[in-house]
């Protein structure tokens, strides 16, 4: 190649680079171009979307034309409204179920009408089995055929002679939903071997109150056997149950209201499901019910149900069983403890505090009479305990006498027989104090489980706390820290501050015992005061309002017993007992002759060892 030949190439290269830099588009020209390419793409997308659309229902249309819902299988979802003065329904004709729930009296955190459930929240589907195949009414269109202010009658029609109706009514202001499954003429059209249906109820719980995490702990699934057994599945995690006998009803409940899904005769085969969801989705757990009816079509009788779509109020779920003459006990689904501490809720803390509701009172006022009530009545106990510890605080100089007589850890165990011997020759009982602390502890955990359950304090406001069923953020903040959360709750502040002062004054109070690792339990009991930050932050601002009470009349009543009690008259009490002829106890000879033993026992084992340990 010559470099004429050399030349002309360059040439031809540069020209082609410079026509191609001048020729260039503008940015607005590429931007203009990519936006009409992009919309002509929309808009191929948009007609094969609309093709496949159309094929699709074409496809189902073929499929289902001679099946036996055939003219139910094309529709358009509506929904109908039936409601009473305190609660709102909404049915859809798609699969005529309940597709949204209003509760009138009660407002979410936004100041609006309470929506327990509503649009995807909630699938309900019957699975008819037919001649030929199994149909989901959640594929199929009702229509409604009746229609007034609290009933509905929703129709999926086979033809115009067969068909199934879905009937709705609502008793006069209360919770109470009757449905009812009615077949007319399908005896021929749904299998005659097969008499049952089955059913799906999938519903997730929104989030209703501040606090996710302290609600979850409320969030669960619970069921009812027709024997009269209820049961709940895991709140901490997902689960999941087959449960073997028949269940009366099957309950979705969040830390204030619940749906409830009741049928007489029982769901068989019943598998019930709760799932975790994320904590910031706005829900808490899905909830999941598949079961099997029993359904005569050919009889023609209706499948009667109830729902209760409500609040977890103790009375109100109460009265439904005296509303219908049926034993149900919804009122389990109000979380009040375990049997002993729901016992002492049933027949004291919620008479109580009902009373005090009719008066008209404040919450805040009235978990502070509550709280003197309680105080009062757990009084006695206190006092028993303060005057045992009294005693063997009177008889510290012997007990001094007693540690220093056996200073050496091998003369414990004689320590310990003189000690026992002292105790019992003053008529002091050294365990006097625990067993009115524990009898105290019923209603003191009674109410724990009772106040976070109390639907009345929800978004009722006292002083700072504008919501005592939630927490009451004094210092609040963006992240979550582990333990604390993304807040300080004030009446948690207040009432473990006052715990720590009453913790100082009952170490004062009891009797000294040089012992080792006394020290250690010292600063233990101041922990567990600091402690509680951590673990109530995130509870209601009621409970620990009640606690913070609590302890200052404890402290109150501690400083009011320590200033009226004669020393000196305990002191003298003691050595009149002292006097006194003593008879063991059977107890006492037995827990003697176990010490004497086990010391022989230990002085065998010195002289095996030399005599020394």
């Amino acid at each position: 190649m010559d470099k004429n030949t050399i030349t002309g190439f360059v040439l031809i290269a540069l020209v082609l680079i410079g026509f191609s830099y001048f020729s260039r588009p503008s940015q607005e020209e590429i931007e203009r171009i990519k936006h009409y390419n992009d919309s002509i793409a929309a808009v191929y997308q948009k007609e094969e979307a609309e093709r496949n659309t159309s094929t699709a229902k074409a496809n189902i249309i073929v499929a289902d034309s001679n099946a036996m819902f055939a003219k139910a299988a094309m529709g358009k979802a509506e929904n109908f409204v039936i409601e009473n003065n305190v609660i709102k329904l909404s049915v859809s004709s798609r699969g005529g179920m309940l597709s949204e729930a209003v509760l009138k009296n009660y407002n979410n955190q936004q100041g609006e009408p309470l929506t327990l459930f509503g649009g995807d929240d909630v699938k309900f589907n019957f699975k008819l089995n037919g001649a030929d195949k199994s149909y989901n009414t959640s594929d199929y269109y009702f229509v409604p055929v009746e229609h007034n202010d609290s009933s509905l009658v929703m129709r999926l029609y086979a033809d115009s002679l067969s068909y199934i109706d879905f009937k709705y009514a609502l008793h006069n202001d209360d919770y109470i939903v009757k449905f009812s499954v009615l077949p007319v003429n399908m005896g021929q059209r749904l299998s005659a071997e097969n008499r049952t249906i089955d059913i799906r109820w999938s519903q997730d719980t929104r989030q209703q109150e501040r606090s996710a995490k302290f609600e979850n702990r409320y969030a669960e699934l619970m069921y009812r056997t027709v024997d009269g057994d209820t049961d709940y599945l895991s709140v901490a995690g997902s689960d999941n149950e087959n449960i073997e006998d028949l269940v009366q009803w099957v309950g979705y409940k969040n830390q204030f209201f619940s749906s409830v899904w009741i049928c007489d005769n029982g769901f068989r085969k019943t598998n019930v499901e709760s799932v975790m969801l994320n904590e910031n989705s706005g829900y808490l757990k899905r909830f999941t019910t598949n079961a099997e009816l029993d359904f005569d079509a050919a009889s023609g009788k209706s499948l009667d149900m109830l729902f209760y779509i409500g609040p977890n109020h103790y009375n109100i779920m109460k009265d439904v069983d005296e509303t219908l003459g049926k034993d149900y006990e919804l009122n389990r689904l109000v979380n009040l403890g375990w049997v002993l501490f729901r016992w002492v809720n049933r027949f004291f803390t919620i008479p109580l505090f009902d009373w005090l509701t009719s008066l008209g009172l404040s919450m805040g006022v009235i978990l502070l009479i509550m709280t003197i009530i309680v105080k009062l009545v757990v009084f006695p106990f206190q006092f028993k305990s303060f005057m045992s510890t009294a005693r063997m605080k009177a008889l510290r100089p012997e007990i001094e006498a007693l540690n220093a007589k056996y200073p050496k850890p091998e003369d414990a165990m004689r320590k310990q027989q003189e000690t026992m011997a002292l105790y019992s020759n003053y008529g002091v009982n050294p365990m006097g104090g625990c067993l009115p602390m524990l009898l105290q502890m019923p209603v003191l955990f009674a109410l724990f489980m009772f106040v976070p359950s109390a639907i009345e304090l929800r978004q009722q406001s006292f002083l700072w706390a504008d919501d005592l069923s939630s927490y009451d953020a004094i210092i609040s903040w963006g992240p979550h820290i582990p333990l604390i959360g993304n807040h300080i709750s004030l009446f948690c502040l207040l009432m473990c501050l006052t715990n720590v002062i009453n913790t100082y004054y009952m170490q004062k109070q009891q009797a000294p015992m040089q012992q080792e690792g006394m020290a250690f339990m010292k600063w233990f009991m101041y922990l567990m005061p600091i402690m509680f930050i951590f673990i109530l932050n995130d509870y209601p601002a009621g409970l620990n309002y009640y606690y913070f009470l609590s302890t200052i009349f404890s402290i109150i009543i501690m400083l009011a017993l320590e200033k009226f009690v004669d020393k000196k008259k305990i002191r003298a009490q003691l050595e009149e007992n002292l006097k006194k002829p003593k008879i063991k106890s059977g107890f006492a000879q037995r827990l003697e002759m176990l010490q004497q033993e086990q010391e022989r026992i230990m002085r065998e084992q010195q002289k095996k060892n030399g005599g020394k340990r």
